[in-house]
């Protein structure tokens, strides 16, 4: 299913590739303007809460707990998903963010939250089960 699901910055050109686009952030991603992502739903029910994001503070550290902590609360708002999960069993769905840093950022962890949901019996390297 990775190859269904894409991530994207948001400072990236659009491809007729992205499919569905979703931005994933809690915060309007700065010099961006709502034309330029005019084709994107903003999800921000989906990004980490803000108390989290400013804890995490994109530090590689604490990036294992971080991925714990988001994916406990996207299972406490998994109906915020819903849209996500709807567009990616109809085709391509593209993750977008902000970050620089492209390893440890929220559209990772939350990708691998997804993929775990849509394929349940996969072994699991993530955290989503706990």
């Amino acid at each position: 299913m990775t190859n269904k699901l894409k991530l994207k910055r948001v400072y990236d050109e659009p491809t007729g590739q992205d499919g569905t686009r979703f931005l994933v952030e809690r915060l309007w991603p700065r010099g961006v303007s709502k034309s330029t992502l005019a084709d994107a739903e903003w999800l921000k029910e989906v990004a980490p809460s803000s108390e989290l994001r400013e804890w995490f503070h994109h530090d590689p550290k604490r990036w294992n707990e971080f991925r714990r902590r988001y994916f406990a609360e996207l299972k406490h708002h998994k109906d915020a998903l819903s849209p996500i999960l709807e567009a990616v069993h109809k085709g391509t769905v593209t993750l977008l963010y902000s970050s620089h840093d492209t390893e440890h950022n929220n559209a990772v962890a939350l990708r691998e939250f997804l993929e775990h949901s849509l394929n349940p019996k996969e072994a699991a390297s993530c955290l989503c089960l706990m």
